[in-house]
């Protein structure tokens, strides 16, 4: 009786305790579940919260709007957010200002405004594989054209003005009027990054490899580099991209030629960065690219910026032409330049 009684006895203890761990189980697993759905409510308020933060940080200019019908046909025929059907091109600025701190101390001087000291158009084709990016020189020569200004009024009609000053004049509305007008190219779309945003860029994506085939002695930009292979953070390859004077003959075409090899290495950093399986530098590059980026109100959303980055997702640097508009010395000034004949317009037909 005694055995049989102390047998029941280990049996019922057996019992409790299997079902005390059981509870243990289910507290915990309900403790694992509270926590992973904490977890995932933050993770989305995160999401949300950054999605939120980029997409705010972009700045829309309405072109169309301002600029109405009177303008190239439009060789697209379909918007960036559908799937690719037609020819794309994009003036891409990029602007010295001087309103921020940043910018000044990267060398926009103390100056208010700023200047598109970098233009160039990109054409993208059809199947999004291929571009040509045509830079033009900012001393170029043009019929700035009637051009609406931000602050209300029109700016007139000015024959033999330097091209980069359609956008001191009259911002990213005059500079892409004043583009369309001289190339007879219809701009489907604007996106300009400033000095902090370029170098921010740089920066976020570890820097750039830069090859150069001679030294490089600017005091200007305050770039000293031998000829050779050189990796390059942010400040020093906006330096290299504003370069003129100690290259060359010290024109705007020699920094052109800098700014071209710029693309092509910022094009291949971003194909070996791997941002699609690293999201923390993935945010800090959309970041620095967002908060210091003006476009047109057709790409000025995080969604359709987006869109039009997958549509190019097999475009590699190696498909990637960079060439400089035909020019020759003006005839009214040697240091300005005009367009080379008929060069200049058979260039901007191909693309047309």
């Amino acid at each position: 009786m005694i055995r049989t009684y102390v047998l029941a006895v280990t049996r019922d203890e057996t019992q409790g305790d299997t079902a005390g761990t059981a509870g243990r189980r289910r507290a915990v697993l309900r403790t694992a579940g509270l926590v992973l759905a904490g977890a995932l409510v933050l993770g989305a308020a995160a999401a949300g919260w950054a999605y939120r933060h980029l997409d705010g940080n972009i700045r829309g200019v309405d072109i169309d709007g301002a600029l109405g019908d009177d303008r190239p046909a439009r060789a697209v025929t379909t918007q960036a957010a559908a799937p690719p059907t037609g020819s794309l091109d994009i003036l891409v600025l990029g602007s010295d200002s001087r309103d921020g701190a940043a910018d000044r101390k990267l060398g926009g001087g103390d100056s208010s405004g700023a200047r598109s000291d970098t233009a160039m158009v990109v054409h993208l084709d059809a199947g999004r594989t291929r571009a040509t990016v045509v830079s033009i020189p900012r001393d170029t020569l043009v019929t700035r054209p009637s051009c609406p200004l931000p602050s209300g009024g029109t700016a007139p009609v000015a024959y033999g003005a330097m091209f980069n000053s359609a956008y001191a004049v009259g911002g990213p509305v005059c500079a892409v009027k004043t583009a369309e007008s001289l190339t007879h190219v219809r701009m489907d779309h604007y996106l300009e990054i400033d000095f902090s945003g370029f170098a921010g860029l740089v920066d976020a994506l570890g820097g750039v490899d830069v090859t150069t085939g001679q030294d490089i002695d600017d005091d200007k930009s305050h770039l000293h580099l031998k000829a050779g292979t050189h990796h390059l953070d942010g400040t020093r390859a906006l330096a290299l991209a504003r370069t003129r004077h100690g290259i060359g003959d010290g024109s705007d075409l020699g920094r052109i030629g800098l700014q071209q090899t710029l693309v092509k290495a910022l094009l291949t950093r971003v194909s070996a960065a791997g941002l699609l399986t690293d999201p923390a530098r993935l945010y800090r590059v959309a970041d620095a690219v967002t908060a210091n980026l003006t476009t047109d109100t057709g790409l000025d959303s995080l969604g359709e910026l987006t869109r039009l980055g997958r549509s190019l997702g097999n475009l590699s640097a190696g498909r990637v032409r960079t060439v400089t508009m035909p020019v020759v010395a003006a005839p009214s000034d040697p240091n300005r330049v005009i367009p080379k004949e008929p060069a200049a317009s058979a260039l901007w037909a191909s693309l047309r």
